[in-house]
C-alpha cells in the first residue's frame, strides 16, 4: 500500500463530504468533516445510530482543540498536556461552528488527539476536525481492526484505511470540564487515579455529553452473561484464568476475542467480571455493557 497516496485519496474524500473509517489507537472510527452537517449525518445513518448520542471530534493539535472550544479551561490544557495523543476525551463548551448534530444539540463538545501514527497524519494532510464514533452498527462491539470494519459496515463507508490491530482496544475515557466539577462520564485506559494526579478531585457519573452511555453498548449478538455459566447450551466461559490478568492486555483482547466468538456460532459468552479497581474501570464498564 502506498500510504502518502490512500492518505491523499482519504483526505479528499473526507473534504467532499464522504465516510472514511481509521484506526486509532483505541477502536477504529468512522469520520466525517466535523464542520459538515450533512457529512455528519452520514455518520449516523451509516452506524443507525440515534441523533441522541453525540460523536467525539477528533483534532490534529492542541491549537485546533483550542479552536473549537467557546472555553478551554485550565484543566483541560493540563490533561492535553498530560495525556493527547492519548486514549483521553476532554468535553468543553464549543464554538458555534460545530454543528449541532455533532454533539445532540449540547452546547459542548468532546475533542481528543488520537495517539495512532495513521490517524494523525490523516488529520494533518485533511487540516479540518474529524468527529469520528467507532466504526460499526450502533451498540455493537467496537471494530479493532480494518476486517471488523469491513464486515459490519460493508459499503456504507466510502475506504477504509488499514492500519493493523488497535493497541488500546477500547474506547476513550472521557472527562467533562462543561459544568462546575469535573466528572468522568466514561472509564477508559486512563484512570481515574491517573486523571486526579493532574486536575485534582473529579466526580464519576454519567452523563448525556458523553458517547457509549446506552445500558447495551459494545455487545456482540451472542448473548453475554455476568459471572455464573447456565447449566445448558454450547457456551464459551471467559473468566481470569483464562484472560490476561493485566488490564491493559486484557482490554486489548477483548473485543476482538468477542468478534471471535461472535462468529461460533456460541449460545453464550459467560464473562468473569475482573477487579474493582481504577485500573480496570473501563473494562468492568465495557464487559456490563455488552451485558446489557
Amino acid at each position: 500500500m502506498d500510504t502518502a497516496s490512500e492518505l491523499e485519496r482519504a483526505a479528499a474524500l473526507l473534504r467532499a463530504g464522504r465516510l472514511v473509517a481509521f484506526p486509532t489507537e483505541t477502536v477504529y472510527g468512522l469520520g466525517a468533516n466535523a464542520l459538515d452537517a450533512d457529512a455528519v449525518r452520514r455518520i449516523f445513518e451509516a452506524k443507525g445510530r440515534p441523533l441522541t448520542s453525540p460523536l467525539i471530534v477528533h483534532v490534529a493539535s492542541v491549537d485546533q482543540a483550542r479552536e473549537l472550544a467557546a472555553v478551554w479551561p485550565r484543566e483541560a490544557e493540563e490533561l492535553a498536556r498530560a495525556f493527547w495523543p492519548g486514549p483521553l476525551t476532554i468535553v468543553v463548551p464549543k464554538k458555534s461552528c460545530i454543528p449541532d448534530l455533532v454533539t445532540a444539540s449540547l452546547p459542548s463538545v468532546g475533542l481528543r488527539i488520537p495517539a495512532h501514527p495513521l490517524a494523525l497524519r490523516l488529520l494533518q494532510v485533511c487540516g479540518i476536525p474529524l468527529a469520528a464514533p467507532s466504526a460499526n452498527r450502533f451498540t455493537g462491539i467496537s471494530p479493532t481492526t480494518a476486517e471488523h470494519v469491513r464486515a459490519g459496515l460493508g459499503e456504507a463507508v466510502d475506504m477504509v484505511l488499514d492500519g493493523g490491530p488497535c493497541d488500546v482496544g477500547i474506547e476513550s475515557a472521557v472527562v467533562s470540564l462543561a459544568g462546575p466539577t469535573p466528572k468522568i462520564l466514561r472509564p477508559g485506559q486512563i484512570g481515574r487515579d491517573r486523571i486526579e494526579a493532574v486536575i485534582g478531585p473529579v466526580e464519576v457519573g454519567t452523563g448525556a455529553e458523553s458517547p457509549g452511555q446506552h445500558h447495551k453498548h459494545y455487545s456482540p449478538r451472542t448473548r453475554v452473561i455476568l459471572g455464573t455459566p447456565p447449566n445448558s447450551g454450547c457456551g464459551k466461559v471467559l473468566d481470569l484464568k483464562s484472560m490476561p490478568t493485566n488490564a491493559d492486555a486484557y482490554a486489548r483482547r477483548l473485543y476482538a476475542l468477542l468478534h471471535e466468538l461472535d462468529q461460533e456460532g456460541l449460545d453464550w459468552i459467560a464473562i468473569e467480571m475482573p477487579p474493582n479497581t481504577s485500573n480496570w474501570a473501563g473494562v468492568r464498564d465495557r464487559i456490563a455493557r455488552a451485558a446489557g
